[in-house]
């Protein structure tokens, strides 16, 4: 993987890293919830794109029609980079907390960013870690 992937990957693990302090917060303080919404939005962007990255220099599949998150997503669940529907779900609530504030909806997607997404993001990342594993001992 090249130095633009590696600095984009490292840019990921950091915003997990800061999502994952929702799971000690307070959910029902709004400023917390107004934090952790926008968290997870740039966390989802920088996992999309890492993932395309992933397909396109160690799985050398670049038949994406317009590189769009959705494309990524699907492309990378058929190279089993992903295996967990619940990506789409992601997506889903990634435009829906990006294009409209509404302190209701961040309270009822905040529970599943501080579940089961912020678990498919870490798996994620144990994928990718063994694929640079992988490769590192290929050098």
């Amino acid at each position: 993987m090249d130095a633009k992937f590696l600095k984009r990957y490292e840019s990921y693990q950091r915003s997990l890293r800061a999502l994952a302090e929702v799971r000690k917060r307070d959910l029902s303080d709004s400023f917390v919830l107004s934090g952790a919404g926008a968290k997870f939005c740039i966390t989802f962007e920088l996992a999309w794109k890492v993932m395309k990255e992933v397909l396109v220099q160690y799985y050398a599949m670049t038949n994406f029609i317009t590189g769009s998150p959705r494309e990524v997503l699907k492309a990378a669940f058929r190279a089993e980079l992903i295996t967990d529907d619940g990506w789409m779900e992601m997506l889903r609530v990634r435009n829906d907390l990006a294009h409209d504030y509404d302190e209701m909806v961040i309270k009822a997607h905040c529970k599943n960013i501080a579940g089961g997404y912020l678990d498919l993001f870490f798996g994620l990342e144990q994928h990718i870690d063994l694929l640079l594993e992988k490769e590192r001992q290929s050098l």
